[in-house]
Formats: structure tokens, sequence, C-alpha cells
């Protein structure tokens, strides 16, 4: 009877220290997953900056522009600092999102498209033991936003409201994260999380018409475009 109490003891003792090995401080881990992205989008009117070497500095009203939602595959490194304050550096493939027309543009549709990139930097509270399998968190960070491939792809939106052929570029932007998630330990090494995440971030959008008209004049305009997405994380992970 007390070698079987010793066993059992035994066994117990050694399914802590595994859940506990993916969670403990020291702990590297990366995953891999699916990223969803809900922008919960809106812009300011479009706004008319030169024209033809003048400056104008109007906005056209009842004008606009919204994003709309995109997936990609996802990846993040992690370290437990602590037993409960981890890091974790999240990336992910560019996604490519459709733009729309908005209010008096929404007439057009697809307007234009562009890539995303994201990465972002947090810094997580893991509630729980560290050998309690399921393991929930809250965190907060920081990220750089800005679109590369930034293009009107609607030809009708281009010669029809633009005048001509148009370029886009994007600035950059440093926005905060604030997320909430949870994850469960199957061993030592493999675990499954879900997370969300929220950013308020605005990005503007520069675009330059050339060839307007029998004198190829040029004209700048700028939308300022409010993405504040909602970010889902579905992830597998792996603890060395």
């Amino acid at each position: 009877m007390k070698l079987k109490q010793a066993i059992t003891a035994a066994i117990a003792a050694l399914a802590c220290a595994q859940a506990a090995h993916a969670q403990t401080a020291g702990t590297f881990y990366v995953t891999s997953g699916w990223f969803h992205f809900a922008p919960q989008s809106g812009s300011d009117n479009l706004q008319l900056l030169t024209f033809a070497g003048e400056t104008v500095n109007q906005y056209q009203p009842n004008t606009g522009a919204r994003i709309d939602n995109a997936d990609t595959l996802g990846l993040s490194i992690g370290y437990f600092v602590t037993d409960h304050i981890s890091t974790e550096l999240e990336l992910g493939i560019p996604p490519k999102f459709d733009i729309d027309g908005a209010d008096g543009y929404s007439q057009y549709g697809k307007i234009g498209s562009a890539k995303l990139w994201s990465p972002a930097l947090l810094l997580k509270w893991n509630f729980l033991k560290p050998t309690d399998s399921f393991r929930p968190y809250i965190g907060v960070g920081v990220t750089r936003v800005w679109f590369t491939d930034a293009q009107i792809t609607n030809g009708n939106f281009q010669n029809g409201v633009l005048h001509g052929p148009t370029s886009v570029s994007t600035d950059r932007s440093w926005a905060p994260v604030f997320n909430a998630g949870f994850n469960y330990a199957f061993n030592k090494h493999w675990f499954a999380g879900l997370s969300i995440s929220y950013i308020p971030v605005s990005v503007t959008a520069n675009l330059t018409t050339t060839n307007i008209g029998p004198f190829g004049l040029t004209a700048q305009t700028q939308a300022k475009i409010r993405l504040n997405p909602i970010v889902t994380f579905a992830k597998i992970g792996y603890a060395f």
C-alpha cells in the first residue's frame, strides 16, 4: 500500500512539474496560429491640400473610406521573466486589406488595397499558479503600424473622383496595445491559447494625382483613417 501511494504521489508531482515547466520563470516559448483583424474603421473627409502647386487645404464633404477585415498567419516569441510576468513579441505575415469607399464614395465599393505591418511587444501578467494548466492573463504593450503596397485599384474611382493616375503612401504610427487571453498547457512542452487585443490607432493616407486635365496638373490630397482593430489570435505553442 505504501509503495502504491508513493508511486501515485510521484506521478502527481511529475504531472505538476510538467505543467509548470511551460509557465515558470526562465522559460522560452514560441507560438503560431491564426490572426483575425477586425478594424473598427472610419475616416475624416478627404482633404485637398494642393492643386497645381497652389495651397488649398479644403475638405471634401460626404467623403470617406473604411478598411475591411483580414486574416493571416501569426507568430510569437515569449519569455517568462518570473512565474507571473512574461514578455512576448507578436509578428505575422502582413495581411492584405481591401479599402472600400464610405459615405458619398460607397457607390464605388472597393477602391484600393494595402498590406498592414504591426509587430507588437507585450508585457503580460499571468494569473493563478505556474503549476495550473489553465492560466488567464492580461497584457499591455506597444506596436508600430504602417502600410506597404498601398494602391488605388478602382479605375472608375481614380478617373471619376481623383481625375488622374494616383499613387498612395501612408505615415507610420506608434500605438498602445491592450491584450487579454489565456493559455492551456497539455504537458511540459505543448499548449494552446487564445487572445484578444485592441489597438487604438489612426494612419494618414497621402494621395498624389498627376496628369489632371489637358495641362497635366498635379494635386495632393489626404485622408486620416481610424483603424482601431480588434485582433484575435488563436495559437498553438511550444515551450523550451
